[in-house]
Protein backbone atom coordinates (compact mmCIF):
# COMPACT_ATOMS: atom_id res chain seq x y z
CA UNK A 1 0.00 0.00 0.00
CA UNK A 2 1.27 3.71 -1.25
CA UNK A 3 2.04 5.80 2.00
CA UNK A 4 3.39 9.43 1.51
CA UNK A 5 6.65 8.90 4.33
CA UNK A 6 6.91 8.03 7.56
CA UNK A 7 6.88 10.81 10.19
CA UNK A 8 7.82 11.65 13.93
CA UNK A 9 4.23 11.66 14.22
CA UNK A 10 3.76 8.51 12.79
CA UNK A 11 6.21 6.90 15.19
CA UNK A 12 4.47 8.47 18.31
CA UNK A 13 1.39 6.70 17.11
CA UNK A 14 2.59 3.86 16.55
CA UNK A 15 1.28 0.91 18.91
CA UNK A 16 4.24 -1.53 17.82
CA UNK A 17 6.71 0.93 18.40
CA UNK A 18 8.44 1.53 21.90
CA UNK A 19 9.27 5.08 21.24
CA UNK A 20 11.78 6.10 24.52
CA UNK A 21 11.73 10.02 23.71
CA UNK A 22 10.82 12.29 20.94
CA UNK A 23 9.99 15.82 19.97
CA UNK A 24 9.10 17.81 17.21
CA UNK A 25 12.12 17.16 15.89
CA UNK A 26 13.63 13.55 17.23
CA UNK A 27 12.39 10.00 18.57
CA UNK A 28 14.69 7.64 19.96
CA UNK A 29 13.01 3.95 20.06
CA UNK A 30 14.09 0.45 20.55
CA UNK A 31 11.76 -1.35 18.45
CA UNK A 32 10.87 -0.92 14.71
CA UNK A 33 8.74 -4.09 13.94
CA UNK A 34 5.89 -2.05 12.79
CA UNK A 35 8.28 -0.40 10.30
CA UNK A 36 10.37 -3.71 9.48
CA UNK A 37 7.38 -6.04 8.90
CA UNK A 38 5.99 -3.87 5.90
CA UNK A 39 7.18 -4.84 2.35
CA UNK A 40 7.78 -1.01 1.72
CA UNK A 41 8.28 2.19 3.64
CA UNK A 42 9.80 5.82 3.43
CA UNK A 43 10.99 7.67 5.90
CA UNK A 44 11.04 11.27 5.82
CA UNK A 45 13.83 11.77 8.84
CA UNK A 46 17.04 10.83 8.91
CA UNK A 47 17.88 7.57 10.03
CA UNK A 48 20.46 6.64 12.78
CA UNK A 49 20.57 3.08 13.88
CA UNK A 50 23.45 1.48 16.56
CA UNK A 51 23.62 -2.43 16.17
CA UNK A 52 24.24 -3.81 19.27
CA UNK A 53 24.05 -7.73 18.94
CA UNK A 54 22.95 -10.09 16.03
CA UNK A 55 22.35 -9.50 12.33
CA UNK A 56 19.89 -7.07 9.78
CA UNK A 57 19.66 -7.07 6.25
CA UNK A 58 17.32 -5.52 3.91
CA UNK A 59 17.40 -3.23 0.90
CA UNK A 60 17.85 0.86 1.12
CA UNK A 61 17.07 2.67 -2.01
CA UNK A 62 18.02 -0.08 -4.25
CA UNK A 63 20.97 -1.44 -2.27
CA UNK A 64 21.48 -4.37 0.16
CA UNK A 65 22.46 -3.25 3.40
CA UNK A 66 24.10 -5.60 5.96
CA UNK A 67 24.30 -4.39 9.71
CA UNK A 68 26.06 -6.14 12.48
CA UNK A 69 27.47 -6.29 16.06
CA UNK A 70 28.92 -3.06 16.63
CA UNK A 71 28.02 -1.26 13.36
CA UNK A 72 26.54 2.17 12.51
CA UNK A 73 23.98 2.42 9.63
CA UNK A 74 23.03 6.05 9.13
CA UNK A 75 20.47 7.22 5.59
CA UNK A 76 19.31 10.46 4.66
CA UNK A 77 15.71 11.68 4.60
CA UNK A 78 13.60 10.29 2.19
CA UNK A 79 14.95 6.54 1.34
CA UNK A 80 12.84 3.77 0.85
CA UNK A 81 13.21 0.41 3.38
CA UNK A 82 12.28 -2.93 1.88
CA UNK A 83 12.62 -6.30 3.22
CA UNK A 84 14.12 -6.23 5.92
CA UNK A 85 15.17 -9.45 8.07
CA UNK A 86 16.82 -9.70 11.47
CA UNK A 87 18.27 -12.49 12.93
CA UNK A 88 16.11 -13.66 16.52
CA UNK A 89 19.39 -11.68 18.60
CA UNK A 90 19.07 -8.49 17.00
CA UNK A 91 19.49 -5.96 19.24
CA UNK A 92 19.50 -1.99 18.65
CA UNK A 93 19.39 1.64 19.50
CA UNK A 94 17.39 3.50 16.74
CA UNK A 95 17.09 7.34 16.10
CA UNK A 96 15.12 9.64 13.54
CA UNK A 97 15.31 13.35 13.04
CA UNK A 98 14.97 16.08 10.93
CA UNK A 99 17.34 18.41 9.05
CA UNK A 100 16.79 21.09 11.36
CA UNK A 101 18.15 19.42 14.68
CA UNK A 102 21.15 17.79 12.42
CA UNK A 103 22.30 21.17 11.29
CA UNK A 104 21.89 22.91 14.72
CA UNK A 105 23.82 20.14 16.63
CA UNK A 106 26.28 19.86 14.08
CA UNK A 107 26.40 23.58 12.75
CA UNK A 108 30.07 24.13 11.07
CA UNK A 109 30.42 20.20 11.17
CA UNK A 110 27.54 19.81 8.79
CA UNK A 111 30.50 18.83 6.03
CA UNK A 112 31.41 15.67 7.36
CA UNK A 113 28.01 14.81 7.54
CA UNK A 114 27.18 15.78 4.23
CA UNK A 115 30.63 14.24 2.64
CA UNK A 116 29.80 11.47 4.10
CA UNK A 117 25.80 10.78 3.30
CA UNK A 118 25.79 12.35 0.31
CA UNK A 119 29.06 12.22 -1.76
CA UNK A 120 30.66 9.09 -0.28
CA UNK A 121 27.24 7.32 0.38
CA UNK A 122 28.93 5.28 3.29
CA UNK A 123 25.79 4.10 4.74
CA UNK A 124 27.56 1.63 7.58
CA UNK A 125 30.64 1.83 9.09
CA UNK A 126 31.91 -0.20 12.11
CA UNK A 127 32.66 1.25 15.72
CA UNK A 128 35.60 0.70 17.65
CA UNK A 129 35.78 -0.65 20.79
CA UNK A 130 36.59 2.64 22.66
CA UNK A 131 33.47 4.38 20.48
CA UNK A 132 31.48 1.02 21.68
CA UNK A 133 32.47 2.06 25.14
CA UNK A 134 31.34 5.48 24.47
CA UNK A 135 27.93 5.16 23.07
CA UNK A 136 27.04 2.65 25.66
CA UNK A 137 27.70 5.09 28.58
CA UNK A 138 26.43 7.61 26.88
CA UNK A 139 23.01 5.89 26.07
CA UNK A 140 22.99 5.30 29.74
CA UNK A 141 22.79 8.60 30.66
CA UNK A 142 20.45 9.50 28.18
CA UNK A 143 18.30 7.02 29.51
CA UNK A 144 18.66 8.54 32.71
CA UNK A 145 17.60 12.30 32.11
CA UNK A 146 14.35 10.55 29.66
CA UNK A 147 13.23 8.99 32.62
CA UNK A 148 14.46 11.60 35.32
CA UNK A 149 11.83 14.24 37.31
CA UNK A 150 9.51 15.06 34.75
CA UNK A 151 9.19 18.58 36.10
CA UNK A 152 12.45 19.41 35.36
CA UNK A 153 11.87 23.08 32.88
CA UNK A 154 14.95 22.25 31.60
CA UNK A 155 14.50 18.71 30.51
CA UNK A 156 14.41 18.74 26.27
CA UNK A 157 17.98 20.98 26.62
CA UNK A 158 20.07 18.86 28.61
CA UNK A 159 18.80 15.50 26.22
CA UNK A 160 19.25 17.55 23.46
CA UNK A 161 23.02 18.76 24.77
CA UNK A 162 23.81 15.43 25.35
CA UNK A 163 22.51 14.12 21.64
CA UNK A 164 24.65 16.99 20.21
CA UNK A 165 27.31 15.75 21.99
CA UNK A 166 27.00 12.12 20.69
CA UNK A 167 26.76 13.64 16.96
CA UNK A 168 29.90 15.88 17.27
CA UNK A 169 31.45 12.53 18.51
CA UNK A 170 30.04 10.74 15.75
CA UNK A 171 30.58 13.31 13.20
CA UNK A 172 34.26 12.93 14.47
CA UNK A 173 34.57 9.12 13.86
CA UNK A 174 32.69 9.87 10.56
CA UNK A 175 35.91 12.24 9.69
CA UNK A 176 38.41 9.40 10.20
CA UNK A 177 36.43 7.00 8.11
CA UNK A 178 36.40 9.04 5.00
CA UNK A 179 39.15 8.61 2.24
CA UNK A 180 42.03 10.83 3.01
CA UNK A 181 43.25 11.77 -0.42
CA UNK A 182 39.20 12.57 -1.54
CA UNK A 183 38.12 14.53 1.38
CA UNK A 184 36.20 17.76 -0.14
CA UNK A 185 36.23 19.80 3.47
CA UNK A 186 33.24 21.18 2.99
CA UNK A 187 32.93 24.33 4.75
CA UNK A 188 30.17 26.79 5.28
CA UNK A 189 29.07 29.73 3.88
CA UNK A 190 28.38 26.42 1.38
CA UNK A 191 25.26 25.54 3.31
CA UNK A 192 23.84 26.74 0.51
CA UNK A 193 24.70 22.85 -0.67
CA UNK A 194 22.81 21.83 2.27
CA UNK A 195 19.96 23.73 1.66
CA UNK A 196 19.67 22.28 -1.91
CA UNK A 197 19.84 19.21 -0.65
CA UNK A 198 16.69 19.66 2.00
CA UNK A 199 14.86 21.59 -0.98
CA UNK A 200 14.98 17.86 -3.45
CA UNK A 201 14.77 16.14 -0.50
CA UNK A 202 11.21 17.52 0.36
CA UNK A 203 10.23 18.41 -2.96
CA UNK A 204 6.94 16.71 -3.84
CA UNK A 205 7.54 17.53 -7.46
CA UNK A 206 11.66 17.03 -8.31
CA UNK A 207 12.05 17.27 -11.83
CA UNK A 208 12.57 20.13 -12.75
CA UNK A 209 14.97 22.89 -14.09
CA UNK A 210 18.43 23.69 -11.86
CA UNK A 211 17.05 27.17 -12.77
CA UNK A 212 13.68 26.82 -10.67
CA UNK A 213 15.98 25.45 -8.05
CA UNK A 214 18.00 28.52 -8.11
CA UNK A 215 15.02 30.75 -8.11
CA UNK A 216 13.68 29.21 -4.65
CA UNK A 217 17.15 29.32 -3.07
CA UNK A 218 17.25 33.38 -4.02
CA UNK A 219 20.85 32.19 -6.56
CA UNK A 220 21.66 32.37 -9.56
CA UNK A 221 21.46 28.59 -11.51
CA UNK A 222 25.46 29.16 -12.05
CA UNK A 223 26.34 30.00 -8.94
CA UNK A 224 23.79 26.36 -7.55
CA UNK A 225 25.97 24.67 -10.05
CA UNK A 226 29.30 25.75 -8.98
CA UNK A 227 28.34 25.32 -5.22
CA UNK A 228 27.41 21.70 -6.29
CA UNK A 229 30.97 21.01 -7.90
CA UNK A 230 32.75 22.34 -5.47
CA UNK A 231 31.00 20.46 -2.54
CA UNK A 232 30.53 17.26 -4.56
CA UNK A 233 32.17 16.56 -7.63
CA UNK A 234 29.11 16.33 -9.16
CA UNK A 235 26.29 19.13 -11.09
CA UNK A 236 23.41 20.45 -9.93
CA UNK A 237 21.62 18.64 -12.58
CA UNK A 238 23.18 15.16 -11.69
CA UNK A 239 21.36 15.81 -8.13
CA UNK A 240 18.34 16.43 -9.33
CA UNK A 241 18.11 13.36 -11.87
CA UNK A 242 19.65 11.01 -9.09
CA UNK A 243 16.23 12.55 -6.19
CA UNK A 244 13.40 11.90 -9.45
CA UNK A 245 14.75 8.38 -10.24
CA UNK A 246 15.28 7.39 -6.98
CA UNK A 247 11.53 8.65 -6.54
CA UNK A 248 10.25 6.62 -9.92
CA UNK A 249 11.97 3.57 -8.57
CA UNK A 250 9.92 3.98 -5.26
CA UNK A 251 6.13 4.49 -6.61
CA UNK A 252 6.27 2.01 -9.71
CA UNK A 253 7.61 -0.17 -7.11
CA UNK A 254 5.44 0.81 -4.24
CA UNK A 255 2.55 2.37 -4.67
CA UNK A 256 -0.60 1.69 -6.57
CA UNK A 257 -0.46 4.81 -8.51
CA UNK A 258 -0.85 4.70 -12.39
CA UNK A 259 1.69 5.46 -14.95
CA UNK A 260 -0.03 8.19 -16.01
CA UNK A 261 0.11 9.82 -11.59
CA UNK A 262 3.06 8.71 -11.49
CA UNK A 263 4.43 10.95 -14.51
CA UNK A 264 2.32 13.65 -13.38
CA UNK A 265 3.52 13.57 -9.69
CA UNK A 266 7.33 13.49 -10.59
CA UNK A 267 6.67 16.65 -12.72
CA UNK A 268 6.82 15.02 -16.14
CA UNK A 269 4.17 16.94 -18.84
CA UNK A 270 3.06 13.17 -20.37
CA UNK A 271 3.69 9.68 -20.13
CA UNK A 272 5.53 9.67 -23.66
CA UNK A 273 8.58 11.90 -22.40
CA UNK A 274 8.06 9.55 -18.93
CA UNK A 275 8.57 6.53 -20.30
CA UNK A 276 12.05 7.53 -22.36
CA UNK A 277 13.54 9.22 -19.60
CA UNK A 278 13.17 6.06 -17.50
CA UNK A 279 14.29 4.18 -20.57
CA UNK A 280 16.95 5.94 -21.03
CA UNK A 281 17.96 6.31 -17.00
CA UNK A 282 17.04 2.81 -15.76
CA UNK A 283 17.25 0.54 -18.71
CA UNK A 284 13.78 -0.32 -18.35
CA UNK A 285 10.36 0.70 -19.63
CA UNK A 286 7.97 1.51 -16.69
CA UNK A 287 5.41 -0.90 -16.77
CA UNK A 288 8.73 -3.36 -16.58
CA UNK A 289 10.17 -1.74 -13.72
CA UNK A 290 6.28 -2.09 -12.06
CA UNK A 291 5.83 -5.95 -13.09
CA UNK A 292 9.11 -6.52 -11.16
CA UNK A 293 8.37 -5.32 -7.99
CA UNK A 294 7.90 -7.76 -5.33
Amino acid sequence: MYQEGITIADFKDDQNVSVGYHDDDIVIIDNVKGLVESRSARVTMNVLVVAISGKAIGNVKGETIELNANQVFVSSPNATFNDFMMSPDFEFKAMFFTNRILQSFLREKMGVWNEMIYVHRIRVFTMGELDVVFFSHFYDMLRMCIYSDQNNPYKTDVIQSLLRSAFLALCGRMSQILPENNQLQLKQPDNIFQRFIDLLNHSKTKHRTVESYADELCISSKYLSAICKKNSGKTANQWITEHVLEDIRYYLQSSDLSIKQISSLVGFPNTSFFGRYVKEHLGKTPLQIRNNRR
